[in-house]
């Protein structure tokens, strides 16, 4: 319970994915957002793969390595507190006078995240939180979690794309509501950093 809740609290966080899904569902509806909400999920695998692998092989090397790496995490995890509460971007959305096709609005969600480095920092950041220097099945319990993580990224983004295609005939952005929840999500970020500081 404690995983998903904290990956909720992650997932909910505005990214690039999640403004490319709310773009999709603003300007072409909710079919186009649930897909691009597909093709962003898709885009997250890569990045899995690599810190599944990395932190199970530090793992075996080095349960010293695996801590610092750990520590490591709690840096990155304020520095994303920092950067989400600095960012000052607007949610905005454009028209498209042509319509996207399936597989064209899946390929630019997929390379919207293979194209974010910063997930798979995220993930050898994140994943340690749950994961015991001494269990012994590291790689399956990795994997398991991270598979829950895609769930909950695909329904997250689902639920930010219907909502912008429910909204969408109405006001596109509102400043001072996404900056009240850019300093949510940066007090969240700051509050895993804390609790992952002190395991």
């Amino acid at each position: 319970m404690e995983f998903l809740l904290t990956s909720l609290v992650v997932c909910v966080t505005p990214g690039t994915g999640v403004l490319f899904t709310i773009a999709a569902g603003l300007s072409r509806g909710t079919r186009a957002a649930v897909i691009a909400a597909v093709g962003c999920t898709l885009g997250v695998v890569p990045h899995m793969v690599a810190a599944i692998t990395g932190l199970a092989a530090l793992l075996n090397a080095s349960a010293v390595a695996f801590q610092t790496l750990k520590y490591l995490g709690v840096a990155y995890l304020l520095y994303m507190a920092w950067s989400t509460l600095r960012d000052k971007s607007e949610l905005t959305a454009e028209r498209e006078s042509e319509p996207r096709s399936a597989g064209r609005t899946i390929l630019t969600g997929v390379l919207i995240n293979i194209l974010n480095p910063k997930l798979t920092l995220f993930f050898f950041a994140f994943l340690p939180q749950f994961v015991s220097t001494d269990e012994p099945y590291a790689f399956l319990r990795m994997t398991e979690l991270s598979a829950y993580f895609m769930l909950i990224t695909f329904a997250v983004f689902v639920a930010y794309g219907r909502f912008a295609a429910a909204m969408r005939s109405h006001v596109i952005s509102r400043p001072r509501v996404v900056s009240w929840m850019r300093r949510t999500f940066a007090a969240a970020f700051a509050a895993l950093g804390a609790r992952l500081a002190f395991l």
